[in-house]
């Protein structure tokens, strides 16, 4: 049975000083279940609170692998607003999820409230979650912490991505003020395999421009799928792999504003494989990685690629 609930988010005063003006917090929470049914894998439950939410699921790809967009209609977070979004597949059930657009962190206000995303996904075995997310934007003075905790069970599968941009540099914004807390953990069987924390403040900015930390560049992208089996088919993967990571950081025109191609790397970690970028554009991490997702996805789960058409509009 497939129910929506909803429940409007209220202005919430600053508990610090009565003289203070209200100041809106939006709390907002989406709950999704994925079921494998007669007619296909369905979203069995959806449940949300304030802004935040899914209208439908897609089949581009037949009624087996839906596509679902996680709208978010004020398009950013501001001081003081926390989204939660919790994400379960039943066994057998497969399904891609994605966003229309941009996630933006603005500018905090005077207070510092936390401004949070916690992203709960859990896999059920025989069964596949794909989180790919258009690109995170953190703005100068922003305070936020982002939070992306997988649970796998025995038999699952995962491919996911993070593309974190830094300030504004385009318009010559970098981020030389504010805070940025981010964690993935991915945990396989009870057992974790994978935890990469970031944490980026005033005590460490100068990891911004430093030769071991960023390297002066402003995009900072993550990959990840698995879980792989070893073999030879998994040696000319991770060969198709460097080789798309190699011809991107040789096309680079360095003679742009930029002046420095991005770094770009595949590893094998475990039962993972882990690419990473760091350059200046998060379009061409997005792109890069959706190349590398069209050689990963046919290894993992044995179905060739298949963009979202909202990637297209």
């Amino acid at each position: 049975m497939n129910t929506t609930t909803s429940q409007d988010s209220a202005l919430l005063p600053d508990s610090r000083s009565e003289s203070q003006p209200p100041v809106s917090r939006w709390h907002a929470h989406l709950k999704l279940q994925l079921s494998s049914t007669k007619r296909g894998v369905v979203i069995s439950h959806s449940s949300h609170c304030g802004p935040l939410y899914v209208q439908k699921a897609f089949y581009p790809e037949g009624r087996e692998l839906p596509h679902v967009y996680i709208l978010h209609p004020p398009g950013g977070l501001v001081s003081g607003d926390k989204l939660q979004i919790n994400i379960s597949t039943d066994r057998n059930s497969k399904v891609l999820i994605t966003t229309p657009g941009a996630g933006r962190v603005y500018r905090a206000r005077a207070d510092k409230a936390l401004q949070q995303q916690i992203v709960r996904l859990s896999v059920h075995s025989n069964a596949c979650i794909e989180w790919l997310p258009l690109e995170t934007i953190i703005y100068p003075g922003a305070n936020t912490r982002l939070d992306t905790q997988v649970t796998l069970a025995k038999g699952s599968s995962f491919i996911g991505w993070d593309i974190c941009a830094l300030g504004l540099p385009a318009s010559g914004q970098d981020f030389n003020s504010g805070s940025l807390q981010q964690c993935l953990q991915i945990e396989l069987a009870g057992r974790i395999v994978l935890r990469e924390r970031l944490v980026l403040n005033d005590h460490n900015r100068e990891l911004i421009n430093s030769s071991c930390g960023f390297a002066n560049r402003p995009v900072n992208a993550l990959m990840v799928a698995g879980p792989f089996t070893e073999g030879a088919e998994l040696e000319v993967l991770l060969e198709k792999l460097q080789r798309l990571c190699a011809e991107l950081a040789a096309s680079t025109d360095t003679t742009l504003a930029t002046g420095s191609a991005p770094l770009c790397s595949v590893s094998h970690c475990g039962d993972f494989i882990l690419l990473r970028y760091l350059g200046h554009c998060a379009q061409q991490a997005r792109l890069l990685f959706s190349d590398c997702w069209a050689q990963l996805r046919p290894s993992l789960l044995g179905i060739p690629h298949c963009p979202p058409r909202i990637w297209a509009t």
